[in-house]
């Protein structure tokens, strides 16, 4: 699977990894936030509130076809 990445820079005070997720997509990303810490090891250790230009890489997930299912007839 092709994995697409984005380059983010912290470019203001009191911004918090979620809610740069928040903005970017604009609706809840399940499992994106760590997916953010597992990509880049060290950002943790920023705290909540990482440092004005603090660069990480975040992960952009790629919208699958939507699947179809058949119902299943017990009777």
């Amino acid at each position: 699977m092709e994995s697409v990445t984005e380059t983010v820079t912290i470019e203001g005070d009191d911004l918090t990894v979620s809610l740069i997720v928040w903005r970017r997509f604009k609706r809840p990303m399940p499992g994106l936030v760590e997916a953010i810490y597992d990509l880049n090891p060290g950002l943790a250790e920023h705290g909540q509130y990482p440092p004005v230009g603090t660069r990480f890489v975040m992960p952009i997930p790629i919208p699958r076809d939507e699947t179809v299912l058949e119902p299943i007839r017990l009777w």
